[in-house]
C-alpha cells in the first residue's frame, strides 16, 4: 500500500467546511466523489486542517492510501471532474507513516479587511468601513506572539485537550486596498483566527484598549472576544512539513 499527499486549493463559499458532514456538502465530499468516479473505487481521505464553512484555502492537504502508483494524468483528470471552485495542485507519494495533520510543523492564515466598497472583494474579504487606528492594531498583533495560552479565543464545543499554541508570526500588512492579518502557528483552535482578528478590530476602533485585549488573553475571558467577523475574509494560506516528507 502506498501513501500519497494531495495538495489542493479551494474557494469555500459554497461549502459547509472541509470535513465530510452527514447533512451538507464539503470539500472532502467533492474530492472523494471525484476519486470514486475516476478510479471506480472509494478512497478515504484524511485532512490536514479543518476549515470552517465559507473559509477559503490557497493550500491544504489530504493524505490517502492507494494500492498502486497514481498515473501522471490523474491531477488533470480529477480536476476535470471537480467543480470550478476546488483545484487539486499536486499528488505526490510520501513515506507510508506520513500524516498530513499530525506531521505539520505550522499553518499560516490570512484575514482580509477592506474599508472602501469594492464589488470585486465582497466574496473574499470583510468590508469594514470604520475609522481605524492601525498603529494600535499592529501593536496588539505584535504582542500576540508573547502568549501561548489561547483558551479565550477558542469557541466552545471543542474536543481539544489543551489550548496552548506557539505563534511564530503575527502581524498586519497592506496589499492594495486591503489590510491583511497574517498569523503562523504550530496549531490553531476553533475560531481562533477570527476571534483574534475581530477583537483586534475593536482595539483599532477604540472600543477596547490594548491593555483590555491583553486582559482578555490573560483572564481567559471568551465572553469579551469578538468572533463575529465573516468566514469569507479568512484564507488558509499554507501548511508546512518537515523536509523528509515534502
Amino acid at each position: 500500500m502506498l501513501r500519497y499527499f494531495l495538495e489542493l486549493s479551494y474557494k469555500g463559499t459554497a461549502y459547509s467546511g472541509f470535513q465530510v458532514q452527514s447533512n451538507a456538502n464539503s470539500i472532502q465530499t467533492e474530492i472523494e466523489k471525484a476519486f470514486h468516479i475516476y478510479f471506480r473505487r472509494p478512497v478515504a481521505m484524511t485532512g490536514a486542517s479543518r476549515t470552517d464553512a465559507g473559509v477559503h484555502a490557497r493550500q491544504n492537504y489530504f493524505h490517502f492510501d492507494f494500492e498502486e502508483e497514481i498515473p501522471g494524468e490523474a491531477v488533470y483528470r480529477l480536476n476535470a471532474i471537480l467543480p470550478a471552485d476546488i483545484c487539486i495542485r499536486s499528488i505526490r507519494e510520501v513515506p507510508v507513516d506520513a500524516h498530513c495533520r499530525f506531521d505539520a510543523e505550522s499553518r499560516e492564515y490570512w484575514y482580509y479587511i477592506y474599508g472602501r466598497k469594492d464589488a470585486f472583494l465582497d466574496d473574499r474579504a470583510y468590508y469594514y468601513p470604520y475609522k481605524m487606528d492601525w498603529d494600535k492594531v499592529r501593536e496588539v498583533a505584535r504582542r500576540i506572539k508573547g502568549y501561548n495560552e489561547f483558551s479565550s479565543f477558542s469557541k466552545r464545543r471543542t474536543q481539544v485537550k489543551h489550548f496552548r499554541c506557539t505563534v511564530f508570526e503575527s502581524g498586519w500588512r497592506e496589499e492594495g486596498d486591503c489590510h491583511i492579518y497574517h498569523i503562523r502557528a504550530n496549531r490553531f483552535l476553533r475560531g481562533m483566527v477570527r476571534g483574534l482578528t475581530g477583537t483586534m478590530l475593536l482595539v483599532g476602533r477604540g472600543i477596547i484598549s490594548i491593555e483590555d485585549f491583553e486582559k482578555i488573553v490573560e483572564e481567559k475571558d471568551s465572553s469579551k472576544v469578538n468572533f463575529n467577523v465573516p468566514a469569507k475574509g479568512l484564507f488558509l494560506v499554507s501548511v508546512q512539513y518537515p523536509g523528509g516528507i515534502m
